[in-house]
């Protein structure tokens, strides 16, 4: 599958405008980037998890989705859509639907990692022919930026707020792509928007066309939540890839694969600095934090060097 994205741009959008999402948020986009990567002939049944994109896509009676949505409570994505499929090939077998329809969900990381990770846990372990898509922020931002297992340690949310007693929160961020990764499933992938998004629609085509059940990690920062100007989003994903931040990875059947290296690796303060939920890291006194931070940023990246046979 050759990426051109001119094409990729011209095809339909199954998330249309009209929408009530932020400005420079990440999340409309990742899930353009998402859906774009299906056949224009087939269909999709799309879940999403309680959270931004839900509250602001889908305003009954009104919808941006062009695709079959069930919007479902916080806990539960994982476990409606694997229904669902389940459902679709029940009525396939006994003759009673022809079409073919992908099955999607979507949750934010409050909603993956966190309070649905039971259901994505076991929708994974079955193997359903379904993708769960974490359209990952780094926080509860829909109801007031509170800190998730997937806010990165000593950001300042409403729950871990900086001041004289805290730096802001006191555990590093949890690595889910890991984590499903090893429930042994045929497909894991950890991207966002980079350049031209090429990196983005592959992952995506290959999940929706992987048999079997897969999982996507996308990084999608919030304008409120990290306190960073509305047109910067694509230099904050830049600046998550290129300092090692973010890796871009693949686990395809149990082998991991880097997508990309960085030529060179950036310190993890160009990441930081931009973001106001940060500001106390580059406060004097406070450089063992930011040498704390890259300490951890290092040690994952090499980590994930050695499992993809880079060193």
């Amino acid at each position: 599958m050759a990426y051109v994205f001119k094409e990729e741009m011209n095809k339909p959008e199954r998330l249309v405008g009209g929408h009530r999402m932020c400005a420079g948020c990440g999340a409309p986009v990742a899930v353009r980037g998402v859906l774009r990567a299906i056949n224009p002939e087939d269909k999709a049944v799309i879940g999403c998890a309680t959270g931004c994109l839900e509250v602001s896509t889908f305003m009954y009676p009104f919808t941006a989705w062009k695709d079959s949505f069930i919007h479902n409570a916080f806990e539960n994505a994982g476990a409606t859509v694997s229904g669902v499929e389940a459902a679709y090939n029940a009525m396939k077998r006994k003759g009673k639907i022809d079409d073919t329809y992908k099955f999607i969900a979507f949750g934010g990381d409050g909603g993956t990692y966190d309070i649905g990770f039971q259901s994505l846990s076991g929708a994974m372990e079955r193997g359903h022919d379904m993708v769960y898509v974490c359209y990952d922020n780094g926080a509860y931002m829909n109801t007031g930026i509170q800190r998730s297992s997937g806010t990165p340690k000593f950001a300042d949310t409403t729950t871990t707020p900086v001041g004289r007693e805290s730096v802001g929160k006191q555990q590093n961020r949890k690595d889910l792509a890991e984590i499903i990764a090893a429930h042994n499933i045929p497909y894991v992938a950890q991207t966002t928007f980079f350049k031209n998004q090429k990196d983005m629609h592959e992952k995506s085509y290959k999940a929706i066309y992987t048999e079997g059940s897969a999982f996507m990690n996308i990084l999608a920062p919030c304008p409120r939540g990290w306190r960073y100007p509305t047109d910067q989003l694509a230099e904050m994903c830049r600046l998550a890839v290129e300092t090692c931040y973010w890796p871009l990875f693949e686990v395809i059947d149990g082998q991991w694969i880097l997508n990309y290296k960085p030529k060179n690796k950036l310190p993890i303060e160009e990441f930081l600095k931009p973001q106001g939920r940060f500001k106390h890291l580059f406060k004097p006194g406070n450089e063992h934090l930011l040498k704390e931070f890259q300490d951890e940023v290092d040690k994952r990246w090499n980590d994930l060097l050695v499992r993809c046979g880079e060193i």
